[in-house]
């Protein structure tokens, strides 16, 4: 499986001049990088501190520079490698829902969720899964869609919307949260009749859970329904926006 190399953390001013003198004592080589107060790197471990306060670590030898440099030294934190410590919940068996796109123009509106558990998050975890919006190349997007397929089996369903549907739908429901609500109740219950014993379903904030709530059926009236902002910091939700092609669709 490939290395996750690239790591971003929020750092404070005297934490950036901090970490420039460590760098300056490792031997780290500086230069100039638009937007940063400065670069520097050393073999294949790239440190860039922004003027914004984002640290971007990248390269081969990254992570262990991260575990035994930053986090001791800088951040005080350890986080890497401790994600069952620090958010056990997402370890448990769960769904993840989350959509991407209008629809109405431009594009379908795709809604898309998985079940993950503990070993099957482990594993988005080593393939280095995250949020779509931390991905900065488009190739690596498409390269993690591919590992996610090699392992994700019948873990997933999609809801594709195209757009003349998604205006017919739009007139149905006239009002975009409750169309959305709609596409995320119908994609948890597709999982369920997978997976009914799946206790929780996680969704991103957009509207009140009662509209997920009332349009679920059959098999999700008895879920646990989770609803909350930067709901991609859950595994089950991050997951790149080329996955799978989509097994089912409206439109």
């Amino acid at each position: 499986m490939p290395e996750t190399n690239s790591f971003t953390f929020k750092i404070g001013p005297a934490q950036a001049e901090k970490l420039r003198v460590i760098l300056e004592e490792k031997g780290f080589t500086f230069r100039e990088v638009p937007y940063a107060l400065y670069g520097a790197q050393k073999q294949k471990i790239t440190v860039n501190a922004y003027t914004s306060g984002k640290l971007l670590v990248q390269g081969k030898g990254a992570k262990e520079f991260i575990e035994f440099v930053i986090e001791p030294e800088i951040t005080g934190e350890a986080k890497l490698g401790y994600d069952e410590v620090h958010s056990p919940e997402m370890f448990q068996p769960h769904l993840g829902v989350d959509e991407s796109g209008k629809g109405d123009f431009f594009g379908p509106l795709v809604i898309a969720g998985v079940y993950t558990d503990g070993d099957f998050a482990r594993q988005l975890l080593e393939l280095g899964v995250k949020d779509s919006k931390k991905i900065t190349s488009d190739q690596k997007a498409l390269d993690l869609a591919d590992e996610i397929k090699e392992l994700i089996g019948p873990r997933w369903n999609v809801v594709t919307i195209l757009p003349e549907r998604y205006n017919e739908l739009y007139v149905k429901f006239r009002n975009l949260n409750r169309l959305l609500a709609w596409g995320h109740a119908k994609v948890i219950e597709n999982l369920l009749i997978r997976w009914p014993a799946c206790p929780r379903a996680l969704s991103d904030k957009f509207a009140h859970e009662s509209l997920i709530k009332r349009a679920l059926q059959e098999h999700g009236k008895k879920i646990i329904l989770e609803q909350r902002t930067k709901a991609e910091s859950d595994i089950a939700s991050r997951q790149p926006p080329s996955s799978p092609a989509p097994p089912s669709s409206t439109g």
